[in-house]
């Protein structure tokens, strides 16, 4: 049984909050983090782990991890919710259905939430389906369709460009699993071999990041206007995850393992 109570005081909220509040408050309360499958730690997707991991543990996780648990606290709240596997990147080339987003039917109408994209993930649902251009504090998406699938986009550097693509079918869990083991595991899969990432939205919605995916060890601050990159040495990893996406305990070794303490 999923404890709402619990997941409610970690993102700092009490009652019965909208869809909105919700979604917003996840996303600038729970990290996203690749650091299991980065140390060679499968990940589960067991309801009960993921909340032990997300809010008993104050963890991230990636997005099947955080759109499942999302998941349950909206179904928890009454909303009707369907997970539907997405292809990250841009449109023509060959990915795996590697990322989960959610359908949700709530109070008459459906919308299309994420929490689990990282860097460039929704700060509230939109409406489901292709449509008008959505501003989220500066932030612009819109969804197009593309034949029968449909593609997220958001605009970077004044460009609109695809953030995921997918068909609006609702996948099933062996499916979801399928593509999670493949995510964690994988030894192509960049969550196990390129390096940590961890991101998360402050409080002013700016989009926080640690990734050492361009080969260096980099803090990034982004915002609609502005991009601050600032260079990281391994040592100094350990504090910034702690202290700007509140995952304490552990340490990059200069070697680039991690270590949790």
């Amino acid at each position: 049984m999923f404890d709402l109570d619990a997941y409610l005081e970690r993102i700092g909220l009490r009652g019965r909050p909208g869809i909105a509040e919700l979604h917003r408050a996840h996303v600038t309360s729970i990290p996203f983090e690749n650091l299991d499958p980065r140390r060679g730690k499968p990940v589960s997707l067991e309801l009960e782990h993921l909340q032990r991991k997300l809010i008993t543990e104050r963890r991230g996780g990636y997005c099947f991890e955080h759109n499942l648990v999302f998941m349950a606290a909206l179904e928890a709240l009454g909303a009707q919710v369907e997970p539907i596997l997405a292809r990250v990147g841009p449109r023509g080339t060959e990915r795996s259905r590697t990322h989960l987003v959610l359908r949700v039917r709530c109070d008459g109408e459906l919308w299309h939430a994420d929490v689990g994209f990282g860097r460039g993930t929704l700060l509230a649902p939109i409406p489901f389906g292709p449509g008008d251009e959505h501003v989220q504090d500066g932030w612009q998406f819109r969804v197009v369709a593309d034949g029968p699938e449909l593609v997220l986009q958001t605009v970077r550097e004044g460009e609109w460009i695809d953030g995921y693509t997918f068909a609006p079918e609702p996948a099933p869990l062996i499916d979801i699993e399928t593509s999670n083991w493949y995510t964690a595991t994988h030894p192509r899969s960049p969550f196990v071999s390129a390096g940590i990432s961890a991101a998360i939205y402050d409080r002013e919605a700016t989009a926080v990041s640690l990734s050492d995916w361009s080969g260096s060890l980099i803090l990034t601050e982004l915002t609609p206007e502005k991009r601050t990159v600032t260079p990281v040495v391994p040592e100094q990893a350990g504090e910034l995850l702690a202290t700007r996406f509140g995952l304490a305990g552990w340490t990059l070794e200069a070697d680039g393992r991690l270590v949790a303490q």
